[in-house]
């Protein structure tokens, strides 16, 4: 069991885990892998760490999927170098435990996983983003770690929509790469994959000839 970062000691806890500074917290109950977006764009603004909630220091990591690299974007608020262990291990989208995004209902679904009915709640929307509803019950995407100076931490979004933040810009030197977890692949590929590591292993089994030993004389 990866140990709580002193980072976070200040954090409150449900079921044992740390409740990330982003996450949303509805009717005392911790909806693990839902992003309160005040909070999450306040992360971005202010360049605080989306688990522990303090401010960035020298280097942070940015987690980024490949559709994320193709963008240049890290659409979620940066996580101290000490915060993202504790991260990756017990984040069952990091770490692999689950293989599918969670289906969202778009009109019914709220973040914290159960309807609101009280009008006078403070909680957030209860209709999900773009990018949930996009990925609702599709297969995991690869997701990687990487680590920026903070220097050149720079928030990025649309040009025709100034005050509209994106994400923080990955089109800057990256002093590290880490692979959290690899995507979920269809049967079909992990069939093809199975196959492809077949063959290779038995081709690595295959004795090359002595060169040491004469040839035969025509």
């Amino acid at each position: 069991m990866h140990p709580i970062p002193q980072r976070c000691a200040r954090r409150p806890l449900s079921g044992g885990l740390v409740v990330p500074y982003v996450s949303v917290i509805h009717g005392g109950y911790a909806a693990f892998g839902s992003l309160h977006a005040e909070r999450a764009r306040t992360a971005l603004l202010q360049g605080l760490c989306q688990i522990c909630g303090e401010r960035l220091e020298e280097r942070c990591f940015l987690i980024v999927r490949p559709a994320d690299a193709v963008r240049g974007i890290s659409p979620e608020p940066a996580l101290h170098p000490e915060c993202l262990p504790y991260s990756a291990a017990r984040c069952p989208m990091l770490n692999g435990t689950v293989t599918h995004y969670r289906s969202r209902a778009v009109l019914t679904d709220h973040p914290a996983g159960r309807p609101c009915t009280d009008p006078s709640c403070p909680c957030p929307s209860s209709a999900p983003d773009q990018g949930h509803t996009a990925r609702s019950g599709a297969r995991a995407d690869q997701y990687e770690a990487w680590m920026i100076h903070t220097r050149d931490y720079r928030l990025t979004g649309p040009d025709h929509q100034p005050g509209v933040i994106d994400g923080i810009s990955t089109d800057v030197p990256v002093l590290r790469r880490r692979l959290l977890r690899k995507a979920t692949l269809a049967p079909e590929q992990e069939a093809q994959l199975r196959i492809l590591r077949a063959v290779l292993d038995a081709t690595s089994d295959l004795t090359l000839p002595d060169s040491s030993c004469p040839k035969e004389t025509p």
